[in-house]
């Protein structure tokens, strides 16, 4: 090691995240379970600093090394939640990736469970979180069906946004793509994702949805990949991805 040089030192579960081999609050579980060794003592303060490159650190016996960053996209169900598990018993998207010889992946960013569309997933905690930071230009867009035709002056008004249980509701733009006798379809882009937006967003002006499709966060396109299905991202959308171009 040159002289001077200091590794970097993080808490314990935050090294076992950033190795891509847990989330944050597993291995948060694990150390304070004492499943995690460092240089042969069981460490049970998942906050004990340790070094990012430290060699000696085992789960249960194993060698807790790095492993391969993945990045995929997951175009997920309907009535799928957006969690590892779930309290409540409902199907998680974690349902879709049975049988496939994966590392242990999180969502970048949710949909609810009435959603469906676009997921992205990874094993990388910096690059899921600097996606999903609120300031990040990567726009994401909805396809939307509402049960009803709005009018030109409906539309209107949604574009104008609303104050709706104390927060500023408001996309960056929204058109109709077509109609049909009773019910239309409407795509709806984001620059932000509250809880329920654009659910909230399309019923605070008398809208209300019937199915939301998320089709493309920045420059990744849900495209023609199948339901439930996954596939990796290329190398051109993860460096637009990191460069923040939508």
């Amino acid at each position: 090691m040159p002289a001077g040089h200091r590794p970097t030192r993080y808490g314990l579960a935050r090294v076992l995240s950033k190795r891509g081999l847990c989330s944050r609050s597993q291995a948060e579980r694990w150390v304070r379970e004492g499943r995690v060794s460092v240089r042969g003592r069981v460490v049970t303060d998942p906050e004990s600093p340790t070094a990012l490159d430290e060699p000696l650190i085992e789960i249960e016996g194993a060698r807790a090394e790095a492993v391969a960053p993945v990045y995929l996209a997951l175009n997920k169900p309907r009535g799928l939640v957006t969690t590892a598990s779930d309290e409540r018993g409902r199907d998680t998207i974690y349902r879709c990736l049975e049988g496939l010889d994966l590392p242990w992946v999180a969502p970048a960013g949710r949909l609810d469970q009435a959603s469906e569309g676009l997921l992205i997933l990874s094993n990388d905690p910096g690059f899921n979180a600097a996606i999903t930071e609120p300031n990040t230009p990567l726009h994401k867009t909805y396809h939307v069906q509402v049960d009803s035709i709005p009018d030109a002056a409906q539309l209107a008004r949604v574009r104008e946004g609303v104050i709706e249980g104390g927060e500023r509701l408001q996309a960056v733009s929204i058109e109709r793509l077509r109609s049909g006798e009773r019910r239309a379809w409407l795509e709806v882009v984001l620059d932000e994702g509250r809880n329920r937006h654009i659910r909230r967003l399309l019923a605070a002006n008398g809208l209300e949805v019937v199915r939301l499709v998320r089709v493309a966060i920045g420059p990744v396109a849900l495209g023609e990949l199948a339901k439930g299905a996954v596939r990796v991202l290329s190398d051109t959308e993860l460096r637009e991805l990191r460069g923040g171009q939508s």
